[in-house]
Formats: structure tokens, C-alpha cells, sequence
């Protein structure tokens, strides 16, 4: 499997990095709807710490897949898709890397106005981003909290539309980003006209 992403699939340096990146959404996803539950102590914080890391480890993968893609480029579509279904999936992939850009940086900025400090796993501290605010503090907790419910929103519809095109249209959309590589799609006979 090449590094580099052909015209036909991708890449296993695009593919490493969607699906560490899913890993980790999944991962700070389910820490971040139950730190909040937990009593209060070290536990606590290790927690808020590990969620804040990975945050921090996101953004800078997001940084580098974008960098990737603008470098390796993208598969062209699968032939025979409709064009406002490829405009549709350009636009979730844009979507899709704003908020994961934004995200992260929502909590950057949620942390510094909090006043605490930022560690990336406990090896080093990252600047504050703005100084300590109480209201700054409230509204980027709102924010960081609905960007959560549209990233999750849009990764649900993103996966939707793969299986759409895996079990529905049978192309190969879903199979060219799983690991391992592409593999061929039977593609459904054509009927003659009658």
C-alpha cells in the first residue's frame, strides 16, 4: 500500500491518521461526558489532565493531516457519483477539519481563561491563550460543548453516508479507508435497455 494517496484510494499515511483520530475523538469524547461525574480528588484531575492532552494531541494531527492532504492530495471520486454528492462530501471534510480545529482550541481558551495550567502529558506546559475570565471562562465551556454536538453530528453523518455508499451503492468509498487496503467492490450489473 503506497504512502502517498493515488488517484484510486488512500494513502496508509491518510489512513493512519483518520483513524487515530477517530480513535481519539472517541476516546476524549467519552471522557469529557463523564470526568464531570467523578469525585472530586487526584483521580479527577488526571482525568481532566488526560482529556486536555488528547485535545491537544488532536489539534496537532488535525494540523498535520491538513498539511498531508495539501501535500498528497485527495482520490478522485468514485466514478459515477453525482456531483452534489461529491460537493456534499467536500464540504463535510471541510466541516469536519474546522471543528476539529476549533474544538481543541475551544478548551485552550475554556483552560487559560480558567487560569490552569496546560500540560501535554506532563512533559511540558503550553502558553495561556488569553488571561483568567470568569465570563470568558463560561462561554467558551458553552462553545467547546455545542462544537462537541456538531462534531459528533457530522462524524455520525459522514459514516452514514460511507455505509450509504458501501451496502447501497456498492462502490468503494468505505472499503479505499480501511486499513489494509482497497479492495474491489462487485459493482451491480447493468441492465440492457429494453
Amino acid at each position: 500500500m503506497p504512502l502517498k494517496n493515488t488517484r484510486d484510494q488512500w494513502g496508509s499515511v491518510s489512513k493512519l491518521l483518520h483513524w487515530t483520530t477517530l480513535l481519539l475523538l472517541v476516546w476524549i469524547g467519552w471522557l469529557g461526558l463523564t470526568m464531570g461525574d467523578l469525585p472530586n480528588g487526584p483521580g479527577k484531575i488526571a482525568t481532566y489532565a488526560l482529556h486536555k492532552s488528547i485535545g491537544i494531541t488532536i489539534l496537532t494531527l488535525v494540523a498535520i493531516r491538513i498539511a498531508w492532504r495539501l501535500h498528497a492530495g485527495a482520490p478522485d471520486p468514485i466514478p459515477g457519483t453525482p456531483r452534489w454528492q461529491e460537493r456534499i462530501a467536500s464540504l463535510t471534510h471541510l466541516g469536519l477539519y474546522a471543528l476539529l480545529l476549533a474544538m481543541p482550541l475551544s478548551g485552550w481558551i475554556l483552560n487559560s481563561a480558567s487560569g490552569y495550567p496546560l500540560q501535554w502529558f506532563g512533559l511540558f506546559n503550553l502558553p495561556a491563550i488569553t488571561g483568567k475570565d470568569h465570563d470568558l471562562h463560561e462561554l467558551a465551556e458553552d462553545i467547546h460543548e455545542s462544537l462537541f454536538w456538531a462534531i459528533t453530528t457530522l462524524v455520525v453523518l459522514h459514516a452514514a453516508a460511507a455505509f450509504y455508499h458501501h451496502l447501497f451503492q456498492r462502490d468503494a468509498t468505505l472499503l479505499r479507508m480501511l486499513p489494509g487496503g482497497q479492495r474491489r467492490v462487485e459493482q451491480p450489473p447493468e441492465t440492457p435497455d429494453a
